[in-house]
Parts: C-alpha cells; sequence; structure tokens
C-alpha cells in the first residue's frame, strides 16, 4: 500500500500550484487545489527508472523504441480495450501543444472550431490564440447531471461551418464519462458535415464503477479515419512537469498534417525523462495507479459526506471520472444574496482557498468552483473546513 496521505510541502519547488499564489493575486498562506496536477510523489517504479536514467548521466537526443511502444500498445489494450499501431503515433510536449497543432492543421485562420462549455479553458484559450473563431454549444444540467444537447451541437456546426471539434472524455470539469452511444452520435454528427475530432482523454485512468471510459476512434473505422486521440501519462501519473504525450492518428493524411504543423513549432525529440517515465508507467505502474484510484475514491466520499453534513448548500455533482470535482454554490450563493465574484472573493481572501473558479470553463460555471480532489486527505478536509468557516461569517 502507498501511502497519499502524507503531507508534502510543495512550496519552493518550482511548482505553480503553490509557488505562483501571490504573483497571481492570491494570499501567499492560500491553500492551493486548483490546478490539475498531483500533491503525490510518482510510483516508485517510475522513480527507480528515471534515477537509473540519472545516474547513467548522458542527457543526448532521445527516441522511442519498439520496447517503448510494446508497453504502451499493452497499456492500452488491457486498460482501455485500444490496440493502435506504431506507425499511427505522434508525440508531443503535451495535450495543449498537441491540441494548438490540430487547430493549424485542419483550420484555416477565421474558421470555426467548436467546444461543449463548461469545458477545460485551455480549449477556448488556444482557438482564440491561433485567430480561429470560438463557437460553443453548452452542455445542459437535469437532476444533478450533465447531458449533450445534440439538436445544439448539430445546429451549431451547419450555422458556422465548423471544420474541427474538440471533444473532453471524461469531460472536465463536470466529470461525465461519456457512454459509447453518446460519442457515437457525436461521431455520426460529426461524419455527416465532415468535422475532424480532436478528442481529449487525459483523464481515461480515472473513471469510476459502473462507468466505463470509451476511446473515441474504437467507435467504428469511420470514427478512427476522422480523429485524433490524445493521451498522456501525466495525469495518471502526476508526471506533467516532464513534458510527454500521445496522439494517435490513424488517418495518414491527418497524421501528416498534424506532424507538419508539429515541425514547424521546432519541436522534434521527446524528452528522454518524460519518454523515461512514460515507459516505466506503462510497464510497471498499475500497483501504484490501483491504490491512488481506491485514495480518491474514499477522497471523493468525504468530500460528498462533509458537504452533506456542514455546508449543504453547496451541492456536489457527482463525478463519473477524473480526480476534479465540481462543485455548484448556486442554492448558498442565493441564501446568503451573494454574486458570483463575492463567493470567489469569500473562498480566497477568507478562506484562502485557491480553487479554479467556475467563470474559467465558460459562463455556464457561474456559482460553481472547481476542487482537486488529488490531495492528502488532511489538506482536502483543512480546505473544506476553512471554506465551511468563512461562509458560517457572511
Amino acid at each position: 500500500m502507498y501511502d497519499f496521505n502524507q503531507v508534502i510541502d510543495r512550496h519552493g519547488t518550482n511548482s505553480i500550484k503553490t509557488d505562483l499564489a501571490v504573483a497571481r493575486g492570491k494570499p501567499a498562506d492560500v491553500l492551493s487545489l486548483w490546478v490539475a496536477d498531483m500533491d503525490f510523489p510518482t510510483s516508485p517504479a517510475i522513480l527507480q527508472a528515471i534515477h537509473s536514467k540519472v545516474n547513467h548521466g548522458i542527457f543526448g537526443y532521445s527516441c522511442l523504441d519498439d520496447d517503448f511502444f510494446a508497453s504502451l500498445k499493452n497499456w492500452m489494450q488491457t486498460e482501455h480495450n485500444f490496440s493502435p499501431e506504431g506507425r499511427e503515433l505522434v508525440t508531443t510536449p503535451g495535450v495543449v501543444f498537441g491540441l494548438s497543432c490540430a487547430i493549424k492543421a485542419f483550420t484555416k485562420e477565421n474558421e470555426a472550431v467548436i467546444i461543449q462549455t463548461p469545458v477545460y479553458y485551455p480549449f477556448k484559450n488556444m482557438i482564440e490564440a491561433n485567430n480561429r473563431r470560438l463557437v460553443t454549444s453548452s452542455l445542459y444540467k437535469k437532476d444533478g447531471k450533465y447531458y449533450i444537447d445534440f439538436e445544439d451541437f448539430e445546429k451549431k456546426i451547419v450555422e458556422n461551418n465548423v471544420k474541427l471539434f474538440i471533444l473532453c472524455s471524461p469531460h472536465n470539469p463536470v466529470g461525465r464519462v461519456w457512454k459509447r452511444e453518446e460519442l457515437e452520435r457525436l461521431s455520426e454528427i460529426c461524419l455527416r458535415y465532415n468535422v475532424i475530432v480532436f478528442a481529449d482523454e487525459i483523464h481515461n485512468d480515472f473513471v469510476y464503477e459502473p462507468n466505463v471510459h470509451t476511446v473515441f476512434s474504437t467507435l467504428s473505422a469511420e470514427a478512427a479515419d476522422n480523429s485524433v486521440i490524445s493521451m498522456s501519462v501525466s495525469k495518471t501519473f502526476n508526471l506533467a512537469g516532464l513534458q510527454f504525450s500521445t496522439n494517435f492518428i490513424k488517418n495518414p493524411l491527418l497524421r501528416k498534417k498534424f506532424k507538419d504543423e508539429k515541425d514547424k513549432t521546432g519541436y522534434d525529440e521527446p524528452s528522454l525523462i518524460g519518454l523515461t517515465a512514460a515507459k516505466a508507467a506503462y510497464k510497471n505502474g498499475k500497483p501504484w495507479l490501483l491504490d491512488l484510484q481506491k485514495h480518491l475514491k474514499e477522497n471523493i466520499a468525504f468530500v460528498r459526506s462533509y458537504l452533506a453534513e456542514n455546508l449543504p448548500q453547496v451541492k456536489l455533482i457527482e463525478p463519473e471520472g477524473t480526480f476534479l470535482l465540481w462543485l455548484d454554490f448556486t442554492e448558498l450563493a442565493q441564501q446568503k444574496a451573494l454574486s458570483d465574484s463575492e463567493i470567489d472573493n469569500i473562498i480566497v481572501n477568507k478562506a484562502k482557498v485557491w480553487l479554479d473558479r467556475g467563470t474559467m470553463f465558460g459562463p455556464e460555471g457561474e456559482f460553481y468552483q472547481r476542487i482537486n480532489v488529488a490531495t492528502p486527505r488532511p489538506l482536502l478536509k483543512e480546505a473544506l473546513t476553512r471554506i465551511t468557516n468563512a461562509f458560517k461569517e457572511v
């Protein structure tokens, strides 16, 4: 058993989670549960592999090998019923880097790209930074659960002549793990209107039973031919700082366009340490991950019970996947006559807890906050206690 409740001070480690608080207008002593990295050391098997590489002492240009791909493919087959071929793989420093390549590869300036809001905010940022036209189709909530508005999605595609759809699966921040039939319907719409799909599946290893993650390209041969599937060990094993992700592109024409855009950035060989860590994760990381998944389930249960007992006006949107919880402060705001800005100000400056404000993910996030529960329970309890006490005094 791995100990995920040991509190480790991350201050002074060049962590954006802890060391950018003041620079970003937060109190110096704020408790940070915002950005989606974890407060745990990674798997010992990964650390051992990295130490071995460090001890070798040579950090020259690196390349993929058959052993890496065999390990990756075995993981994908075992964990996700997905069997990519080696020629389909294109590595990038991260999923957002790959997303930017896809936007430039598959659309022209001023052409439309569609996303389903509220959603991971770099989607919007990359669309706008690359001078593409942002189109949004809002998810809708019914009985505390989010759903896709397929009619609106199709309507927006037609009206805006959309060329690219960025799918978040599992969905960040609302925690949905899309059912196969939901993904099939999205795929059918996109195929009908020649909309290419970029599927961000970075949270695919955090899915809670009875939910099952479906890799988009496994829906059909047509879906595989019309999509880029982006994944990474960075979320699964807390390796974001090592800058390594994988993109699977079955269609050779799409793959060439994507690689051409990647080449224009000057990025070439993958990070040696990132590659080393990824290979070790795929080979030997499963025992650590199983214990982590258990810890996350326990943390989610803790948040659920804590809110019910101490702050029932804040509603947990039940997660089907990810380690990011979507908290609804609407009832609390109404009860205390608070605006969204006032809610956020109380959390940051009175409770001194740094979460991700819901409006970062789109206007649909008003009165919501996203909290990262991949942390030791003492820190999670402290954060919730601070928030509860702060609102009691309002």
